[in-house]
């Protein structure tokens, strides 16, 4: 993958090339992203820049044996870590579990999309409404992995993929190695909840802020890298809070044009008519979504629709994208909410999103959403 390929963070892939160029490359980076931001292909066009003895114009050739086989991920000397646990396509028993038990199934989803999202790693992996770990075994791994020369002369990467769900017995096997690997050994991680990495980790890393990519860089990599028609890329983009992993579920769900909007606009309907049962009921039907990530994906939705009815009462109609099928709804709806509405209930859905994600019970999470928000409006 070559820089030019990802959507937005032309700062961070400058800063890369620049460690590259520098020859000072980091022992151990943390990339930090919102779900979907793109971080995964980061680390792959700067593992291609990095080893490709072919690069021009702060690009890699993407033809050489070691770039091909980094697109693939199967250079010999990058190795790839993330939480499993025992599933419907690999079983045994989880505390002797490992990320190469389940790296043809990485491989296979992050060939098709390095965006992916954390729910689509654990369907990939067959270990779907369970809780993946890196454990105290995948830490011994990674040291015997280490522990060994190198295929190539490249460098050998371990790129760990959700340190937040790193147990502390695996964590503290490994900080030595992380704060003094050896002089061709580099650790890249890649965390959705910085907050939750363990500190004696995350201390020994530069930290880089993966940024929300622009909704025109999501459409184009949409359109170039992943062949979606412009309509529907731009459709998504608007939705996608800056996560082109995000806008890749939206459409493989066929999610946001129909579940989502009829759920938002019902929503909204209930609330302004006062219809206090019809409020709850929507509370119950968002609890009864059948994964986190559609939750989730509700509240960044609804965010943005909400964020539009701000636009409007504020009269900045052009800076708000709205379709011109949708200028009736958000004109109505900027009519009838009251104008602290939309700041109070950004904050609302916020914070809903963080409790889905912490897997607080979801009719608790979102039977007080609607409950706020009705009283907010």
């Amino acid at each position: 993958m070559k820089f030019s390929e990802i959507a937005g963070n032309e700062e961070v892939k400058k800063a890369l090339v620049h460690i590259v160029d520098s020859g000072r490359v980091p022992h151990a980076m943390l990339f930090h992203e919102d779900e979907g931001g793109g971080a995964l292909a980061l680390i792959q066009a700067f593992l291609e820049y990095l080893d490709c003895g072919q690069k021009r114009g702060n690009e890699s050739c993407g033809q050489c044996p070691s770039c091909q086989q980094i697109a693939r991920f199967l250079h010999p000397d990058i190795h790839y870590t993330f939480p499993v646990t025992s599933g419907r396509k690999v079983s045994g028993e989880v505390s002797k579990l490992v990320s190469d038990d389940f790296v043809h199934l990485w491989r296979e989803l992050a060939m098709k999309n390095p965006y992916f999202l954390e729910n689509e790693l654990t369907e990939a992996l067959g270990i779907e409404k369970k809780s993946g770990l890196v454990g105290i075994a995948e830490a011994k791994d990674i040291l015997q992995k280490v522990s060994l020369a190198t295929v190539t002369d490249s460098y050998r990467a371990i790129v760990i993929w959700l340190p937040e769900k790193m147990n502390a017995a695996a964590a503290n096997s490994l900080l030595k190695e992380i704060e003094e690997p050896d002089s061709r050994t580099i650790f890249l991680l890649v965390t959705h909840a910085p907050e939750e990495v363990m500190k004696t980790v995350a201390s020994r890393c530069l930290r880089i802020r993966v940024v929300p990519a622009p909704a025109e860089e999501i459409v184009r990599v949409l359109e170039n890298e992943f062949h979606v028609g412009q309509d529907d890329a731009e459709r998504v983009a608007q939705y996608a809070g800056g996560s082109v992993g995000q806008a890749l579920y939206m459409l493989s769900d066929q999610y946001l044009s129909s579940v989502t909007f009829d759920l938002f606009s019902d929503l909204m309907d209930c609330l302004i008519r006062r219809d206090l049962e019809g409020t709850l009921q929507l509370g119950e039907d968002l609890a009864g979504l059948d994964s986190r990530e559609k939750q989730k994906a509700f509240c960044t939705f609804a965010g943005e629709c909400i964020r539009k009815i701000f636009l409007v009462q504020q009269h900045m109609e052009g800076l708000a994208g709205i379709a011109p099928e949708e200028k009736d709804f958000y004109e109505k709806m900027a009519l009838s909410v009251k104008r602290s509405f939309s700041r109070k209930s950004m904050m609302f859905l916020d914070r809903a999103s963080l409790l889905v994600e912490r897997n607080v019970n979801q009719k608790i999470v979102f039977c007080n959403l609607v409950t706020r928000m009705f009283t907010a409006i």
